[in-house]
């Protein structure tokens, strides 16, 4: 089996190193190709105004400067020699990738490209006890849970137009309380900042962050899940469609359309 890892955090970060750990479990036939720097927060972004670059750092690995999407994209279709990856990580992720997070995660986005490119795709982050970077993260739990994990979901298998979305508790791996199959949460607390700042020239300027907000998610959903100690594993697809709002505008419209 051929594996392509990529990350958000960049190509040094100590999450990807635990994701090639866990990777070489899997096969010895394993490229990386993973931002220069620092991606998280990029969604699917992709690199249009400048060109992008790749640094090869030893075989099979590759630093590039743009996003996780770019990443994903270059290695399919120019890095890679011979065929296409069997199969996209993304990851580790240094902390949690849940709820409305999803849709700003590079990590999760690093997923979502291989599969837009016919390929099966798992983003992978370990949730951290709250986001703030005095805290170590400790991959400890995704290393020692990951392999058997990712056996047991290559086994089990998901549609083409899905990826999993894994995220291990922040909790050591004898204290995981097994894995839970979930639906996307959604946070009852804004959990957003910006932090307002002065320069030595009296300008403002801002920084965004995160700050910890208590939460009561409902059972079944991943906040829940990653709360009790559990790995979530969601299945995530890209499209967005509310289909019964669908439904009714479309009957309102129509009413509205013959009444005129």
């Amino acid at each position: 089996m051929r594996i392509l890892l990529t990350n958000d955090d960049g190509i040094g970060a100590e999450g990807l190193a635990a994701l090639r750990r866990i990777a070489a479990h899997l096969s010895d036939d394993v490229w990386v190709a993973a931002p220069e720097v620092e991606q998280s927060g990029a969604s699917r972004a992709l690199t249009l105004s400048h060109p992008v670059r790749v640094r090869r750092v030893e075989p099979k690995v590759f630093a590039i400067s743009g996003t996780p999407t770019d990443c994903v994209m270059l290695a399919v279709q120019e890095l890679i020699e011979g065929r296409a990856p069997d199969l996209v990580l993304s990851g580790v992720n240094r902390g949690q990738n849940l709820a409305q997070d999803v849709t700003l995660s590079g990590t999760v986005a690093g997923a979502l490209q291989g599969m837009a490119m016919s390929i099966p795709a798992i983003a992978l982050s370990q949730a951290l006890i709250r986001f703030d970077h005095h805290v170590e993260a400790s991959f400890a739990t995704a290393e020692a849970h990951g392999p058997a994990l990712l056996r047991a979901l290559l086994k089990a298998g998901w549609p083409v137009d899905v990826i999993l979305n894994v995220n291990f508790p922040p909790v050591s791996p004898d204290r995981v309380r097994g894995v839970d199959v979930t639906a996307q949460g959604a946070r009852d607390q804004h959990h957003l900042k910006f932090e307002r700042r002065s320069d030595l020239r009296g300008r403002d300027y801002y920084w965004l962050g995160f700050e910890g907000a208590v939460s009561a998610p409902p059972e079944g959903v991943d906040l829940a899940a990653v709360s009790e100690g559990k790995i979530s594993v969601t299945p995530l697809h890209i499209n967005l469609t509310h289909f019964a709002a669908l439904a009714t505008l479309k009957s309102q419209l129509l009413a509205d359309a013959v009444g005129a």
